[in-house]
């Protein structure tokens, strides 16, 4: 079932988990989400302390199984492409751990989308074996300490 843009504004699990609509992008939408994730971090991060936004994301998590779980109920597949929550959730993490400016932010956008496209292990092992709202969130989550990784070895490579 291809959602549309009725499903997205029936329920509140169907909002957030198709990303306030991003996820509704007929090619690529999970770099819609994450792109919806870049765009609306700033907004998310500014006003709050680290503590503060770190239990924000562990809330948004929680909340991203039960949406997620009812949305892909929803539309036949446990992990729908449209169920990007997982995308944007894990991607705020990655912007947290990036070092600071564009160019750290737009590496950290390319090696997420590298590592949840690619799903080297467990990532894979995560999507194939976990299902429900919880596998939707946990590989995403894989992916973005993945990235968080690879990060720090290219800050500490350059110096």
């Amino acid at each position: 079932m291809r959602p549309t843009v009725r499903l997205l504004l029936s329920h509140p699990a169907h909002f957030i988990s198709l990303g306030f609509g991003s996820g509704l992008s007929p090619r690529a939408p999970g770099t819609a989400g994450t792109l919806a994730a870049w765009l609306l971090y700033p907004l998310l991060r500014a006003p709050i302390s680290d503590f503060v936004f770190l239990a924000l994301l562990a809330s948004f998590f929680v909340a991203g199984i039960i949406a997620a779980d009812r949305t892909g109920r929803a539309l036949g597949a446990s992990d729908h492409g449209a169920i990007v929550w997982d995308e944007i959730v894990a991607f705020w993490l990655v912007l947290f751990f990036a070092p600071p400016g564009l160019a750290w932010q737009a590496a950290a956008f390319v090696l997420f989308r590298f590592f949840d496209i690619v799903k080297p292990q467990p990532i894979r092992w995560a999507d194939s074996r976990i299902g429900g709202g919880f596998g939707v969130m946990l590989d995403d989550l894989i992916a973005a300490g993945y990235a968080i990784l690879a990060l720090a070895v290219l800050k500490h490579l350059l110096g």
